[in-house]
């Protein structure tokens, strides 16, 4: 499988609107980050994960011509609100593009997205995403690509966000703590993801980097890329720092497994 970054970035994005500090004006391309989201591709299909509201700037970048289904970890805006950037890959395909994100968050996007889901027909002459919402409930397995996707849930201040196994990878974003139930699950993995944001000071509702670094020594995997990035961390830095096995991820990184 390959995974691809197609955003590293926090809600706020680096460089951040009217900052002037040295990551958010740094040369290096790596510290520039789009809101967070990510790509696995499978000879089963190819599988997007969240959609930021840079979706069609990061789709382009990747050169993304199709997409077999669509994981939403949570319904906040920074990883929904791209969403109406599927509508291409449902016009041309003339089918409908499942949509899997948990029963917990439905009602979410329904109210957010009314004019997609609520039944109706565009007008003649235009379009609207065509999305089949697949919810799922819990950790139970869902079936995706052909493969058995075991379901992440991690505590997000008062939200559960829905992290995934596919295969060997696990990616989990927007995590404040990983529980015995989901070290279990990411048990073998080769390729883990986690979200960190800056060192130091801790967030009621993110790791930083320090407790990142703790929850991959806890899942023990060969590789692991931190992603959800802020603009308090630079990239050549963050990799100088970080302990063997755990490296920053980057706008357009490639990993294959």
């Amino acid at each position: 499988m390959r995974l691809t970054f197609l955003g590293s970035g926090t809600s706020f994005g680096v460089p951040v609107v009217g900052c002037g500090c040295r990551v958010c004006r740094s040369s290096d391309a790596r510290d520039r980050r789009l809101r967070s989201g990510a790509l696995i591709e499978a000879d089963e299909g190819t599988l997007l994960i969240d959609a930021s509201p840079e979706l069609r700037l990061q789709l382009l970048a990747a050169d993304v011509a199709r997409l077999d289904a669509v994981w939403l970890t949570h319904p906040h805006a920074d990883h929904l609100h791209g969403l109406d950037d599927l509508r291409i890959f449902t016009l041309k395909s003339g089918r409908d593009l499942p949509l899997h994100l948990s029963r917990d968050h439905l009602d979410d996007v329904r109210t957010r997205f009314d004019y997609v889901f609520d039944g109706s027909e565009p007008p003649v002459g235009t379009s609207k995403p065509r999305l089949r919402l697949e919810p799922f409930s819990g950790s139970e397995t869902v079936r995706l690509l052909g493969r058995d996707v075991v379901p992440l849930p991690v505590p997000h201040g008062p939200m559960t966000v829905f992290g995934l196994r596919i295969g060997s990878i696990g990616y989990i974003t927007d995590g404040k703590r990983l529980s015995a139930e989901v070290l279990r699950a990411l048990e073998g993995i080769d390729v883990l993801v986690l979200n960190a944001l800056w060192w130091g000071d801790p967030h009621p509702t993110h790791f930083n980097v320090e407790e990142a670094i703790a929850a991959a020594q806890a899942v023990g995997a060969p590789r692991t890329f931190l992603t959800h990035l802020t603009h308090r961390v630079a990239h050549a830095e963050l990799e100088r720092r970080l302990p063997d096995g755990i490296a920053p991820a980057y706008d357009g990184l490639v990993v294959d497994t």
